[in-house]
């Protein structure tokens, strides 16, 4: 078990609150630009793109992964409290399995969803993450829940939601499984970019005395940058 029970430190409720309302309005601004899924300019592309074209999709993959802030909110949450590269990798992989999974049994079987409302649980992951993080369920309902086994189921929810964009593009059928392939392992390759990035910046932050003191601040930020994802998605599915 790897969650850590953290109490508010002498942070005073308006500061938290301050700084929640700063990042909804920033998470806000930024919605439609980056937006879960592939990015309109790429939507072109994979549209009227036909044949096997592995770099490209390679790229798009690992676009995908650095610039969606669903997911690594959610990575986030999940390493927050894991020190051993051993327990990195095995979460990790974990939501690695569960993400590729669905992706390419989404857009092969052609099963989908509302983008909607699989976003929403996606936000739902990062806000469950960071109530994890914070010891809620423990003190709430005097239990742990599994972590890995969470990690990996919405590792699905992350990979089916990615699908059902996907889809929704209609990508080419000559070349679509080397193509899935390719965005597949561009998607891995940029989650261990954006997991590097994220390790050293945490590694800097966990050698400070403010580490312990912000952590109960960071995961409430957490949780409200997913209740933030959630209450944007709700709302596109409420007007579409």
């Amino acid at each position: 078990m790897f969650t850590r029970t953290i109490a508010p430190p002498g942070t005073t409720i308006r500061n938290l609150i301050l700084a929640a309302a700063l990042l909804l309005l920033a998470l806000a601004a930024g919605a439609d630009a980056w937006a879960h899924g592939v990015a309109e300019g790429d939507k072109g592309y994979i549209q009227e793109s036909s044949g096997v074209l592995f770099w490209p999709f390679v790229y798009l993959g690992a676009k995908h992964m650095v610039t969606g802030y669903d997911h690594l909110l959610f990575l986030f949450g999940v390493i927050f409290f894991l020190y051993r590269m051993k327990d990195i990798g095995l979460y990790v992989t974990l939501f690695a399995i569960g993400h590729s999974t669905t992706m390419l049994f989404g857009v092969l079987t052609g099963i989908s969803a509302i983008a909607y409302l699989i976003d929403a649980i996606i936000g739902l992951s990062v806000v469950y993450k960071a109530l994890d993080n914070l010891g809620a369920y423990q003190r709430w309902f005097g239990f742990q829940p599994n972590t890995k086994a969470a990690t990996l189921i919405f590792g699905f929810f992350h990979g089916f939601g990615l699908a059902t964009k996907i889809l929704e593009f209609e990508i080419a059928k000559e070349g679509l499984i080397p193509n899935l392939l390719a965005f597949n392992i561009g998607v891995e390759i940029g989650q261990l970019l954006a997991l590097a990035a994220i390790l050293i910046l945490m590694g800097y932050w966990r050698r400070t005395p403010s580490f312990m003191r912000h952590a109960f601040a960071a995961n409430v930020l957490l949780m409200t940058a997913g209740f933030v994802l959630v209450g944007y998605q709700l709302a596109g599915y409420a007007v579409s």
